[in-house]
């Protein structure tokens, strides 16, 4: 009875003495409430916090003062302003593409055609396909207006040591024209170089977290072969932790890689635009008619299936062709109308580009049946010094990236137009959201050592020095050696896909 009492006693002398604990908890969850409703209703400050919590910016960080070896400068970005520029790397629009696309009898598919397949046979198999039903293309959601945290196209390019992501032995489908160190070049320093951004780290590619982003989803690449080299960039890399199964057929290249169900594809497109060797009015048989108004029907047809598309085109803007716009001829290249022929040429090949890419990103923004991302890869420089591709120009001896860019007027022109295409595709459409422009001209006038140069085939006899009157030997400067500065193409690309690719 005493042990009871005592008890009870202390009992309530605790409760007492635990009074005061409970006002302070009391009053500490009030304020918590407070600070919780003002932090709901803060964007600045929610944003922080769903950075630090979510992880949503903690991967980037300051430059580094470490010493770097440092070889050259790029240019500033384009910023978005009152004037309606382009916030370069963000939101925005498509395009790229040019000249030694003479090796396309040998590219896999390139201008091959067949019967008009139907979409879901293409993309779904058929009952007999066993992998058919993990071929999926989902509509992921993309944030609108999302701004870069930093300008990934205004750095330096910087000596890596630890080399390249993989080797020409290493990739068993690198096309033969690229493959520098399997054609005997004797230089190889040029594969050990990376791009460093001013004001942040672009990581370096790993595989294994791009399938795991791009899980059930398929990324196209559609244009020239230009657009085929960065494909097989991607691949290479991809290849060195998994093998993927080629899928593909005469109508389009597709890899697929069965870990994630992610689908790579190539379609080829060299103008974005469709045309036809057709004879049109007094423009005969034979000389490509390009419908800079019309886009390209086979890219059109597959987009849907599409949650990526890298476009590359330009460079074929070079070769000979008839430009059309509502069914009329409006100009050409390498071609002129007969002397009696009332025609005004008033559409030069500089002023189709702009119009082919406004005309395939207004198109691609528009479509009703794609969520995807579009991804304009911009116009890739040639090095051609001392003449064009076919008047003598060279790029022989370049083994190191330079530190100034030999001007070129005609890539200046074209990125300019290009951007300019890609700026009014987004201001007609209003639809920034699906549209990102992934400005690498500038980046990669730097690297003039990246192109095969005379290193184009296995050929023993073939000439790598200048003649005896100076001629310098048959040459590319204009494709990437693989590996080599391309493969940063593909950092690019990931980077920016991690950026704007929300997985829901």
């Amino acid at each position: 009875m005493v042990f009871s009492c005592t008890n009870s006693k202390s009992f309530s002398m605790a409760a007492l003495r635990s009074l005061p604990s409970i006002i302070a908890i009391v009053g500490a969850s009030a304020i918590f409430l407070i600070v919780a409703s003002l932090l709901l209703v803060s964007g600045p400050i929610t944003s922080s916090v769903q950075e630090y919590f979510l992880g949503e910016n903690r991967g980037w960080k300051p430059e580094s003062p470490a010493s770097l070896n440092i070889v050259s400068q790029g240019k500033p970005q384009l910023e978005g302003n009152e004037s309606g520029s382009v916030d370069v790397g963000t939101s925005g629009a498509v395009l790229d593409l040019r000249k030694f696309d003479d090796d396309l009898s040998f590219t896999l598919g390139a201008n091959q055609s067949s019967s008009n397949t139907p979409f879901a046979k293409e993309f779904g198999g058929n009952s007999n396909d066993p992998d058919a039903d993990l071929v999926t293309s989902k509509s992921p959601v993309f944030p609108s207006g999302e701004h870069v945290r930093c300008d990934l196209y205004h750095g330096k390019w910087v000596h890596n040591p630890e080399g390249p992501l993989y080797t020409n032995n290493s990739c068993p489908i690198i096309t033969q024209l690229q493959n520098c160190q399997g054609n005997g070049r004797p230089d190889k320093d040029y594969e050990n170089w990376r791009w460093k951004p001013d004001q942040c780290e672009l990581p370096k590619f790993d595989a294994k977290k791009f399938l795991e982003l791009m899980r059930g989803k398929t990324l196209a690449f559609v244009g020239d072969s230009v657009a085929r080299n960065q494909m097989e960039s991607l691949l290479c890399i991809l290849w060195q932790v998994e093998v993927p199964k080629n899928r593909g057929n005469r109508r389009i290249h597709r890899w697929y890689f069965r870990s994630t169900s992610t689908m790579i594809v190539r379609i080829w497109s060299s103008w974005l635009a469709q045309n036809t060797p057709s004879a049109m009015e007094f423009a005969p048989k034979g000389v490509v008619k390009v419908h800079l108004d019309i886009p390209d029907e086979k890219m059109m047809e597959f987009l849907p299936g599409f949650d990526v598309v890298v476009l590359s085109s330009g460079h074929w803007f070079a070769k000979q062709s008839v430009y059309i716009l509502n069914e009329t001829i409006v100009g050409g290249q390498l071609w002129s109308p007969p002397p009696n022929a009332a025609v005004d040429m008033r559409i030069n090949n500089v002023e189709a580009f702009g119009l082919s890419m406004e005309t395939a990103l207004g198109a691609i923004a528009t479509h009703p049946n794609f969520t995807g991302l579009a991804i304009v890869r911009s116009y890739s420089p040639d090095h051609y010094e001392g003449g064009a591709w076919n008047t003598g120009g060279s790029c022989t001896g370049k083994v190191n990236p330079v530190s100034e860019v030999v001007n070129n007027g005609f890539t200046e022109v074209m990125h300019e137009k290009q951007l300019t295409g890609f700026q009014r595709a987004v201001e007609k459409t209003g639809n920034s959201s699906k549209l990102i422009f992934m400005d690498i001209t500038d980046v990669f006038g730097y690297r003039p050592d990246g192109h095969p140069g005379p290193y184009r085939s296995t050929d023993p006899n073939k000439k790598t020095r200048r003649g005896p009157n100076g001629e310098p030997p048959p040459q590319d400067c204009l494709h990437w050696c693989m590996p080599g500065p391309i493969d940063t193409w593909n950092e690019l690309l990931l980077e920016i896909i991690r950026r704007n690719l929300k997985i829901s």
